[in-house]
């Protein structure tokens, strides 16, 4: 073999080589993100931070804590509604835990990452929850146990009662139970028989959920809620808006609602201890 051959072959053998090298990590999209951000692991779990533009940033960092992150969530309904927390200097960042549904695991996970940021990143102490669906019972079982560490509680249609949404029979393998006996522990492991923590501690909350959602009920999720902030005579404190004939679905109005956004905005604001 001469020369020029033998260049060649260890050329071909170069390019093979490659274009089989396996991707590092950096090389990898941890998630897809539907507006400018970046993605990350904390404890081995995907987890987001959508960004405002640099001018617009401050410290401590105003967000807000969101849920249910999910390969598919935040999507393309909600893109508006974030880019308006973005235009106002608010931060939104998540954690994917799988279907966890406000299990230890979901509360585990957003605590590693509350760390992150409000010790790493210079976040505020006191971000405002958004929870859609049953991201309702991932910021709800956090915010029971974290009364301290929450400006304001946002929803879009939430779920708050394992028993209405998803059910107990598929909520049970999250808490690692049987259905039984997640049952008998409904009092420890069922957000909404523990969110008046919330209302006692005077947590302001804005809810839009339609009167004819029958996958989570108004009735047994949002309204019951109101219900403890009014029996905690905090009512004031709690806007619910219900657009009727309305159900569990992708009208724009849910994710459209100036009201919910001017809210999430104001108490993100005020747990960085800035005014709007």
């Amino acid at each position: 073999m001469n020369n020029w051959s033998f260049l060649r072959l260890v050329s071909i053998c170069l390019l093979v080589a490659l274009c089989y090298q396996k991707k590092t990590p950096a090389d990898e999209v941890i998630k897809k993100l539907i507006l400018p951000g970046e993605s990350f692991l904390v404890e081995n779990q995907p987890a987001f931070i959508l960004w405002p533009a640099a001018e617009k940033r401050t410290t401590p960092q105003p967000w807000v804590l969101y849920a249910p992150t999910l390969p598919a969530y935040p999507d393309q309904h909600e893109k508006w509604m974030h880019e308006q927390f973005l235009k106002a200097g608010v931060a939104v960042a998540g954690i994917d835990v799988g279907e966890a549904y406000g299990s230890p695991r979901v509360q585990r996970a957003f605590t590693a990452l509350y760390d992150e940021l409000v010790e790493k990143r210079g976040f505020a102490s006191k971000p405002c929850l958004l929870g859609r669906s049953r991201g309702g019972l991932w910021v709800s079982s956090w915010a029971v146990q974290n009364t301290d560490k929450v400006a304001g509680l946002a929803g879009i249609y939430p779920v708050f009662d394992l028993r209405t949404y998803p059910g107990l029979n598929r909520a049970a393998p999250a808490f690692e139970m049987t259905t039984a006996d997640l049952e008998k522990q409904l009092d420890q492991f069922n957000p909404i028989a523990k969110t008046y923590a919330l209302a006692k501690a005077g947590i302001p909350v804005c809810i839009i959920h339609g009167n004819e959602d029958t996958v989570v009920p108004l009735h047994e999720n949002s309204e019951t809620l109101l219900n403890q902030y009014q029996q905690a005579d905090n009512a004031g404190l709690y806007q619910l808006i219900v657009p009727q004939g309305q159900g569990h679905n992708f009208w724009t109005g849910f994710f459209h609602c100036q009201n919910l956004v001017e809210f999430t905005i104001e108490r993100a604001k005020a747990g960085a201890g800035q005014k709007v």
